[in-house]
């Protein structure tokens, strides 16, 4: 039984609550961590003792980061809480879609679409504010004489990016959470633990996949056409 089911029953659509609630943990988690940091003594400059939540998502902040600066540049820091958006949001939602009885938001082509437009846009956004009518050199190839050919060639291979981000997200997550779920039904013990296992392997690298391949998008949007 899913927790969605009440409100489907009013008109509530399965993906905006699966969505909300994804959005919902993200904040609040980030509510809390901003709230121990306050109130800690040494004001949140020495990490905790031990494994904690904080350690974990400051390592990987720090490790989004570093790919950041790689492939976008010292503008990095500007786009970075986009990028970190996305990951951390595809994250919880690829998690959430792993969990008996939840669902997640990327399991629904809205979401994943409505994200690959968010990325795809802003990269586009950034060239244009980046280069202003200059940016049309990146859509001309090398050489003028090749410029017509290119420039065919080049705006369906952008808008292509948005259906590449979107079908493979969706695509990876629906056949992951489908299976766990088809593994629980038939053999509720040990079988499903390992498809588990494997479908959280899954999760953090769609998210990872994805966040990485704006960055790739905006770094290219960053850089002077050649």
């Amino acid at each position: 039984m899913s927790i969605y089911g009440p409100l489907e029953q009013v008109g509530v659509p399965v993906v905006l609550q699966a969505a909300a609630l994804a959005a919902s943990v993200l904040l609040f988690t980030g509510f809390m961590l901003r709230r121990q940091l306050a109130v800690a003594a040494d004001e949140g400059v020495l990490p905790d003792a031990g494994v904690s939540l904080r350690n974990v998502l400051e390592l990987v902040v720090d490790g989004i980061a570093s790919l950041a600066r790689d492939n976008m540049g010292d503008e990095w820091q500007r786009w970075f809480p986009l990028v970190g958006t996305i990951f951390f949001f595809v994250l919880i939602s690829n998690l959430l879609g792993l969990m008996p009885g939840f669902g997640g938001a990327t399991s629904y082509v809205e979401t994943t679409t409505a994200w690959a437009l968010i990325s795809v846009g802003v990269s586009e956004y950034v060239g244009m504010r980046t280069h202003g009518f200059k940016y049309i050199k990146h859509f001309l190839g090398p050489v003028w004489w090749l410029a017509p050919v290119f420039f065919v060639l080049e705006i369906p291979l952008h808008v292509a990016r948005v259906l590449t981000l979107s079908v493979r997200l969706l695509a990876n997550m629906f056949a992951d959470h489908t299976i766990v779920a088809v593994w629980l039904m038939l053999v509720p013990v040990v079988l499903p633990a390992i498809f588990m296992g494997l479908g959280l392997v899954i999760a953090i690298l769609q998210a990872f996949v994805f966040a990485l391949l704006t960055m790739i998008y905006i770094g290219l949007a960053l850089d002077e056409a050649h």
